[in-house]
């Protein structure tokens, strides 16, 4: 490289001046000697060229692919890509051995690439050409090396791999390669069902998140879950002055922190392990830490589960939502990020109702005249790889050999990438403020029978022939199709494009504030029956004001990307 070249120059004319110095010193007067004064310059040269040339043939010896029977040879791959991320991993593979990896080509989708060579290795064709190159060439792995691939081109690179029984592996998404640290050639990993359901990415407008979080003090709750998890990581990188992390799970708060501290070199956490919704302990730590903005991830998510406590999900979602957001208010933060669920649209759950009052807490809060706390809530539907949701539960069933098991041949879900879906809920906290609703725009849905046909040929085998797929109905709560907003509901662009904002009537604060006393009281007395008729009868009847809410505001109150609020 320019820079390696330049520290050369640099030692061989240290060399050259230490030679002429010892040279005079020791023939006391060198005009004696007869010595040409040119010949410190011809040494320059040649010393500058022996040097160089021997670092030449030695990174020829290992990097032409003509010479590399002469060094160790790894595993033949070919890799598609030819930018920015294919010459990294490229120059990684050529100039270390022992990373265990032999490039035999390259392949790329823009024409000008063609014929291109990159450190010796050439562009043989397009994706197009992939069925007859794995053929020909017959490589012993196959590397997508374009993080910034939408699911269905990886998907369509799979199945080519896949026809010539090539195993595939893959650099991380953009999403992923932005919220991680590592080198880049020690991120390459099988293809999961991840790569392939994400689409296009979009990037957060890091400028904007930095003018809110950078140099604050933030706090998380439900740090040790996916959500909150990944918040963290992310949070962390944008130099918060403290990171606080409240969970009342043990083994969560104890990984996310040590992975902050020990992994990511971030130190100024506090890992607080409480219940978000004991106000004495709440009190305390924002007492102590006084965070400026409060992200709030804390719930429980699993639909069946809720339908069997009724009173904890009430609890956990809806009542210790409102402590947490009334504290805030209390100790002055300037911003409250709620963390939402699709499931709370059209709700028939006990889960999503719950989260229904989560969000109508965020619009009662947001417009009331005795607080500066803005608050914000976002809405997605469901993550790829969070604990509980579909795709773990069908790798450990494919894993004992099936059967898969699908509620529904027509069941479909929205997905997300855990990383994608956390950089637009710091984004939104940017843009929100007067009790909105955002909801992410999370693509096209996806069935679930296609999901677990894709997972079971990632791993090898054939549906239907090594692993059966089978159909089990419905569990308690769930629908066969998810929504993102209600037909009561106007959805409208905000200041980014992957992010929505939700217009609807305002709720009536005062009248929220005494349903919500009622369910406490009844959550308190353990009053299950009363509890789910009451909780019902509130959903589906919300009183609202006259006049939308969040009509302007996403658009009019936008964090300008310098501001920090």
């Amino acid at each position: 490289s320019t820079r390696d070249m330049w520290g050369v120059v640099r030692g061989v004319a240290v060399a050259v001046v230490a030679s002429f110095i010892v040279f005079s010193l020791l023939g006391r007067d060198i005009h004696t000697l007869k010595v040409p004064r040119g010949i410190w310059f011809i040494e320059l040269l040649l010393l500058f060229a022996f040097v160089m040339g021997a670092r030449l043939l030695a990174r020829t010896l290992i990097e032409r692919p003509a010479a590399r029977s002469i060094v160790a040879r790894g595993k033949e791959v070919l890799v598609v890509g030819a930018g920015d991320a294919a010459q990294l991993i490229l120059r990684e593979m050529l100039r270390n051995p022992s990373f265990g990896y032999t490039p035999i080509g390259l392949v790329d989708d823009d024409p000008r690439k063609a014929n291109v060579r990159l450190h010796g290795v050439r562009v043989l064709g397009t994706t197009a050409d992939l069925p007859v190159l794995l053929r020909d060439r017959r490589p012993d792995e196959l590397l997508i090396a374009i993080p910034s691939a939408a699911g269905d081109v990886r998907e369509r690179i799979v199945e080519a791999a896949r026809a010539e029984a090539v195993p595939v592996k893959t650099l991380p998404t953009l999403p992923e390669l932005i919220t991680r640290d590592a080198n880049l050639a020690d991120q390459i990993r099988p293809v999961e069902v991840e790569d392939l359901l994400g689409r296009e990415p979009v990037e957060a407008d890091l400028e904007s998140i930095a003018g809110y979080l950078t140099d604050e003090i933030v706090l998380v709750t439900g740090a040790g879950g996916s959500i909150g998890s990944e918040l963290c990581r992310q949070i962390a990188r944008i130099s918060p002055t403290r990171l606080v992390l409240v969970d009342n799970g043990e083994p969560g708060l104890f990984e996310i922190e040590r992975e902050l501290v020990d992994e990511r070199g971030f130190h100024a956490t506090a890992a607080v392990l409480a219940d978000a919704g004991n106000a004495t302990k709440m009190r305390q730590v924002f007492e102590k830490y006084r965070p400026a903005v409060v992200f709030h991830a804390a719930a429980y998510k699993h639909v069946p589960l809720m339908e069997a406590n009724p009173l904890e999900a009430v609890r956990n979602n809806s009542l210790v939502t409102r402590t947490v957001a009334d504290i805030a208010v209390e100790f002055g933060a300037k911003r409250f990020v709620l963390v939402s669920t699709d499931k709370a649209v059209n709700a028939k759950t006990v889960m999503g109702q719950s989260k229904a009052l989560c969000e109508w807490i965020v619009e009662a809060w947001g417009h009331r005249d005795d607080t500066t706390t803005k608050f914000c809530g976002v809405r997605f539907g469901n993550v790829l790889g969070s604990s509980g949701s579909v795709i773990p539960i069908f790798r450990k069933q494919i894993a004992r050999g099936g059967p898969v098991t699908v509620t529904h041949a027509e069941m479909t879900r929205y997905f997300m990438t855990i990383p994608e879906a956390v950089q637009l809920v710091i984004q939104a906290g940017a843009i929100g403020g007067r009790g909105q609703v955002y909801v992410l725009d999370m693509g096209d849905p996806v069935k679930i029978v296609d999901l677990a046909d894709t997972m079971i040929r990632l791993s090898g085998r054939e549906p239907g022939v090594d692993v059966a797929i089978e159909f089990v109905g419905a569990r308690p709560g769930e629908k066969l199709h998810e929504e993102l907003w209600s037909d009561s509901e106007t959805v409208t662009p905000s200041t980014h494009e992957a992010i929505l904002l939700v217009t609807r009537p305002p709720i009536d604060a005062h009248w929220l504030e005494e349903e919500l006393d009622e369910l406490g009281s009844l959550v308190a007395g353990g009053e299950t029956l009363e509890l789910v008729g009451r909780l019902n009868a509130i959903v589906a009847a919300p009183r609202r004001n006259g006049s939308a809410s969040g009509d302007e505001a996403g658009a009019a109150e936008a964090t300008p990307a310098s501001e920090t609020v």
